[in-house]
């Protein structure tokens, strides 16, 4: 269960991200709200997570979500390059987060 919640945590970090965007500086209220939501449930999720798998591969795991996650709606909705260089280089963070699991205790 704990796997799970990360992976929501992480996904809810990809919405903040994005949704730092929106915000436009936090001039915007609704998208500002929602962002603060993300960023306040991704946390506290994280540290759920946090209660049974190790404090280095939850952080890990959980960045490398946010990492993949933003940089793929990067480019899907602000047009952002997506040439094979940036591609790996998400593969191989896609590796790193597939290692961490693997070699977790729980």
């Amino acid at each position: 269960m704990a796997w799970i919640i990360l992976v929501i945590a992480g996904l809810l970090e990809v919405g903040w991200a994005i949704g730092l965007k929106y915000t436009e500086g936090f001039t915007r209220p609704i998208p500002s709200v929602l962002t603060a939501g993300c960023m306040v449930a991704s946390v506290w999720l994280l540290g759920v997570a946090m209660k049974s798998l190790p404090v280095g591969t939850a952080y890990g795991v959980w960045v490398g979500v946010g990492a993949v996650g933003t940089v793929i709606l990067g480019i899907v909705l602000f047009d952002e390059p997506a040439h094979a260089t940036r591609l790996i280089s998400v593969g191989l963070i896609v590796a790193g987060i597939a290692g961490l699991k693997l070699s977790s205790p729980t």
